[in-house]
């Protein structure tokens, strides 16, 4: 049995925000992601809420729980979902789909890349979904990762760059990780 997601931070809530039920899939009622799930009633909220699937009760949005975040970050203004993966060493930025420029406009990609600056610090990383696609949010560049598909995963490495090493972000299997660490 999974623990409890977080309460919301002082003074914020889902009201009026289902971005979520668009955003992400729900395997256990076979929708995919990018597609309202047919109990949402948009705007309002969830209407099978107290039966609604574990991925459902589980998800964490990060606007919601960590006060931090700006009031702009709340995704039902910024058409992003803020989660984290990978025990907080990934911030990931979900887009929603029909306004896939969302996170290129102000004040987002400055925050944006503050924040991969700040994960860089810790070889952390910032993945930004557009659609199907990821791009990794770097310090001096943003990198196209396109598709991820199942079983390949995304890993911070190292590069040679003008003035020592630079981080940079690759996707491999697990084979490829385990032969690359060797």
């Amino acid at each position: 049995m999974s623990a409890e997601p977080p309460p919301p931070a002082s003074g914020r809530s889902c009201e009026g925000c289902t971005l979520c039920c668009k955003i992400f899939g729900i395997p256990e009622l076979e929708k995919p992601r990018h597609a309202w799930c047919a109990h949402c009633e948009i705007g309002k909220g969830c209407r099978i809420y107290e039966t609604r699937p574990a991925s459902c009760r589980e998800f964490v949005c990060g606007w919601l729980i960590d006060g931090t975040v700006p009031e702009h970050w709340r995704p039902a203004k910024s058409r992003m979902v803020l989660t984290t993966e990978d025990g907080g060493r990934r911030l990931v930025i979900n887009v929603d789909a029909g306004r896939l420029d969302a996170w290129k406009k102000p004040p987002y990609y400055a925050e944006i890349k503050r924040m991969a600056a700040a994960m860089a610090q810790s070889r952390g990383q910032v993945i930004v979904w557009q659609g199907r696609n990821a791009i990794a949010v770097l310090p001096g560049r943003d990198k196209p990762l396109g598709p991820i598909a199942p079983g390949q995963i995304i890993v911070t490495t190292e590069r040679d760059g003008p003035g020592g090493g630079d981080i940079d972000v690759e996707v491999m299997t697990a084979e490829e990780l385990a032969a690359a660490q060797r």
